[in-house]
């Protein structure tokens, strides 16, 4: 990457379906649990939402040999256009924030355009770009979840 600072992740993606349900992948507790960590497993039982400014999430990503514990706190939900939330995994340290998502759902006819953002600087340039592979594996299978709907 040339050696340039990386301050983040930003992605758009099409759905194949309304924000509405766009956005309820993202706020319902087995939808959440479907699709994101991709591949890895989400025990639903280890899925906590609360869904409003000032909400805890939390969840963990079962892989094989290890869990990963991610949480946060929900500092703006805008049904169904936006959600800001932070994010942090057990390797952050307890004071610090975390990195800050925001996900906005834009409605396009029947299908719905999602712009990702996330910063926070908390990352080195490699943990951003491995991180970008993350969220991309997991948006493809939120595709995939929102196809089955």
């Amino acid at each position: 990457m040339n050696g340039s600072v990386r301050e983040g992740i930003d992605l758009t993606r099409v759905f194949d379906a309304p924000r509405e349900r766009v956005f309820e992948a993202w706020t319902t507790p087995e939808r959440f649990a479907a699709w994101y960590g991709g591949h890895a497993d989400v025990p639903l039982d280890r899925v906590s939402m609360d869904v409003r400014p000032g909400g805890e999430w939390s969840l963990v990503l079962v892989v094989p040999g290890a869990e990963m514990p991610f949480h946060g706190v929900y500092r703006e939900v805008v049904e169904p256009d936006r959600l800001v939330f932070t994010l942090k995994d057990d390797s952050a340290a307890e004071e610090a924030e975390g990195e800050i998502v925001t996900a906005t759902f834009t409605g396009r006819g029947r299908t719905t355009e999602m712009t990702f953002r996330q910063r926070g600087g908390n990352l080195t340039a490699e943990q951003y770009a491995a991180a970008e592979d993350g969220w991309e594996a997991f948006f493809d299978s939120l595709a995939t979840v929102l196809a089955k709907a």
